[in-house]
């Protein structure tokens, strides 16, 4: 008795946790456009990646002593290539596009997750992980068309931006597979926030015009809360749940928030005046498709999937 309300206390908390990051990953796109109101779009990276800095430095303190030298240069290329590089692309990329679409196309991850693994890492997988691949690429390909309001240019230039943040997470998923096998997921994520955030906080403070805006500026105060809330919790207590729901849970429980942050980032952006084609859902469920192909362990799962979605039966 005793160990069955033990599991149903798990399963209740693996779903709390799903639910708050869902919520978090899904809405850190609006914070971003919120905080361009005051902040370009470097700003607004840089700051970010700062005050996740200072959130997580405690952690790193604890950690530093006792972490192996040899992890220092790895752990700052996967910093810049998994967080501050991309910090900084998706609020550029903000400033010209709609976060309805930011979101959407961040769901990519898991597709150039898997390319780069087959390419760099000669990862195995299968021909349905392939063919996802290929169809998620269309939808991405079809959304950002079906979004061009006759900008295609522009759209394409600042879609791409995300696209290569999304490549380069799929680099640093394969880094971090590859070179920290000895090290827990919570030690990479602060100690890779530590090596980069150290310099970026030095740049942002001394190369940029944010504290001379925070003193002439009052408002620009806003929009510091903003991007707080979107450091705090999605760069920081974000990744620790995330990291306690694998332990909790499977990869693949983990894995469901790539299908529902956007559906948060979607709404967000409807809730905030922004208009979206008449396609748009059509290229987001293929985007999704494709998804979830790569994600497919078997044709089982492929085949279960289509049975409830289809409500099929033998």
């Amino acid at each position: 008795m005793i160990k069955q309300n033990k599991n149903i206390d798990h399963r209740l908390l693996s779903w709390i946790i799903l639910v708050g990051l869902v919520l978090t990953w899904g809405s850190s796109f609006i914070l971003m456009k919120k905080g361009l109101i005051y902040f370009t779009g470097e700003e607004v990276g840089l700051i970010r990646i700062s005050i996740a800095f200072l959130f997580l430095l405690p952690f790193a303190i604890k950690r530093i002593m006792t972490l192996d030298r040899k992890y220092f240069i790895l752990l700052t290329i996967s910093g810049t290539i998994g967080s501050l590089i991309p910090a900084l692309l998706f609020a550029i990329s903000e400033t010209r596009i709609d976060s309805a679409l930011a979101g959407t196309l961040n769901s990519l991850t898991p597709l150039f997750a898997l390319t780069i693994g087959l390419t760099l890492f000669k990862q195995k997988t299968k021909w349905f992980n392939v063919m996802g691949v290929f169809i998620g690429l269309v939808g991405a390909l079809g959304i950002i068309l079906s979004n061009s309001k006759g900008k295609i240019q522009v759209d394409f230039l600042y879609s791409s931006l995300v696209i290569f943040a999304t490549i380069l997470y799929g680099i640093n998923v394969n880094f971090v597979k590859h070179f920290f096998k000895g090290i827990n997921a919570l030690t990479i994520t602060v100690m890779s926030f530590f090596f980069i955030g150290i310099p970026t906080i030095i740049y942002t403070l001394l190369f940029t015009p944010v504290v001379h805006k925070l003193i002439s500026r009052p408002e620009t105060w806003h929009g510091i809360g903003y991007i707080a809330i979107l450091a705090v919790a999605g760069s920081g207590l974000a990744l620790i749940a995330y990291n306690h729901l694998i332990k909790l849970t499977t990869a693949v429980f983990a894995s469901s928030v790539t299908y529902l942050i956007p559906t948060v980032a979607i709404l967000w952006g409807v809730l905030d005046g922004e208009q979206l084609a008449p396609g748009f859902f059509l290229w987001f469920l293929v985007i999704l498709t494709g998804v979830f192909l790569v994600n497919a362990k078997s044709l089982t799962n492929i085949n279960l999937a289509s049975k409830i979605i289809f409500w099929k039966n033998k």
